[in-house]
């Protein structure tokens, strides 16, 4: 429904530029806008899902089978050894397996959760070297760094930032990935893919 509205309205505008030449349009008569429109356009909510893809593109443009130059695989760039902790110990078949990579990635956040639910609990709405704190931001610096990290950088109050081999720090992930409702993800500290 959302896409054929999307769809009749970039046609609907389309044909209007076309058949419209700026020289006969009257500057100067006051243009009217709809109250409201319900779009529902899903890629601009803050959930869970655009969570989970705007992570995946900046880790990997979405690409389920890459390998960076370190060795970190597929679309969530996991390390082995996160791999290992999740069960998952052939990573050739994990890079073959879209599925296993999207349960892991979920495996992976309740796991942080649960490591950082203290850490939540007490962040969450502060202000830290100019971030606003929040859940989401939390658990992203945790998938860049892991949640030891993301603890030494919260109870140091932003004196200890971990960056990656690329320079990629913690306060990038918690500015850039803060503010998604994560709340369906419940803290497991034994989650599986």
């Amino acid at each position: 429904m959302v896409i054929k509205k999307f769809l009749y309205l970039s046609g609907a505008v389309i044909i209007l530029v076309s058949s419209t030449s700026l020289t006969s349009l009257e500057i100067d008569k006051p243009v009217s806008h709809p109250k409201y429109l319900d779009y529902n356009i899903p890629y601009l909510q803050k959930n869970f899902v655009a969570f989970k893809q705007a992570l995946a593109f900046k880790e990997s443009q979405g690409k389920y089978s890459i390998v960076n130059t370190h060795g970190y695989l597929g679309k969530y760039q996991f390390g082995k050894t996160t791999l290992h902790r999740l069960d998952i110990r052939n990573t050739k078949d994990f890079l073959k397996n879209p599925e296993l990579q999207e349960q892991a990635f979920i495996a992976l956040c309740k796991v942080n959760k649960w490591i950082l639910r203290k850490d939540i609990e007490r962040s969450v709405g502060k202000v830290i070297s100019g971030i606003t704190i929040t859940e989401s931001g939390i658990l992203a610096a945790a998938h860049l760094s892991g949640a030891g990290n993301v603890k030494n950088f919260l109870r140091s109050n932003g004196e200890e930032c971990f960056s990656d081999a690329y320079g990629t720090t913690i306060k990038s992930y918690l500015k850039k990935f803060g503010g998604y409702d994560v709340s369906n993800i419940e803290a497991d500290k034994n989650a599986k893919a």
